[in-house]
């Protein structure tokens, strides 16, 4: 299970993954004023990257209390991906910050809760460790991506990520039955592939880029370096050069 840890668990039972958001969602994250500290969640192979909703599973006692000081403060915490190797809880320096979007309580203690991503963060330095870290955060923006290079770079994401939709593969982060095209008449038209939709309907090609990444890619090394990959360009070069690694191994074997 992906993300799933000592500390947490990245996903709720019976679920396949974090979701995207839609447009009106993001015009209102781009706009959310952002606290200077906030909690770190370090969580082994997770990575949460803007605009995704990631379903989380609270049951360690810091991050119980973690939960409920978020939730009767600005409701946001980071979740960072642990570093290879490390024994101590050592989190990754680019982090991703998630607005608690709900949260419910069960009866034993621990609660289930959607996180969404609204940013990119650079962990800064730590404010305290106990009863849980918290540490000063600095937004990290994408570099402006408007050129014909990246144009062409997004249509060729796509094109990847069609391909392999088309040869059976699924997303991830689109279960089945979540996005449906409808044709007249209420029938799911079977022709059109909803994911590669969707990813087409975005207008950020930084966007196209990290959604793909947290749909397609299942080396979290690989997605945490598109994480912390600021210019849009070589973002997208990044995760073809992956994408097509990715495919490489899977035909040879």
């Amino acid at each position: 299970m992906r993300g799933e840890g000592a500390f947490g668990k990245s996903l709720l039972p019976g679920d396949t993954g974090p979701r995207p958001c839609n447009s009106a969602q993001v015009t209102y994250i781009a706009h959310m004023e952002l606290p200077s500290e906030v909690p770190v969640m370090t969580l082994p192979n997770a990575i949460l990257f803007p605009q995704a909703f990631l379903p989380l599973y609270i049951f360690e006692s810091r991050y119980k209390r973690m939960l409920k000081d978020s939730l009767n403060t600005h409701r946001m915490f980071t979740v960072a991906m642990q570093r290879p190797g490390q024994l101590r809880e050592k989190p990754s320096t680019v982090a991703g910050l998630g607005l608690i979007r709900a949260s419910v309580s069960r009866q034993d203690g621990t609660s289930n809760l959607v996180l969404q991503g609204i940013a990119r963060v650079e962990l800064a330095e730590v404010v305290r460790y106990r009863p849980y870290r918290v540490q000063r955060i600095r937004p990290l923006r994408s570099e402006s991506a408007d050129s014909v290079a990246v144009e062409a770079l997004t249509m060729k994401v796509l094109e990847i990520v069609s391909g392999r939709l088309a040869a059976g593969e699924q997303l991830m982060a689109l279960p089945s039955g979540h996005f449906q095209v409808t044709a007249a008449g209420g029938e799911v038209d079977e022709t059109t592939n909803p994911g590669v939709e969707l990813m087409a309907e975005l207008k950020n090609p930084g966007q196209v880029a990290d959604l793909v990444s947290w749909t397609l890619l299942t080396d979290p090394l690989q997605r945490q370096a598109l994480l912390e990959t600021l210019d849009v360009e070589f973002r997208l070069r990044r995760l073809i050069h992956f994408l097509m690694a990715e495919a490489g191994r899977s035909s040879d074997n």
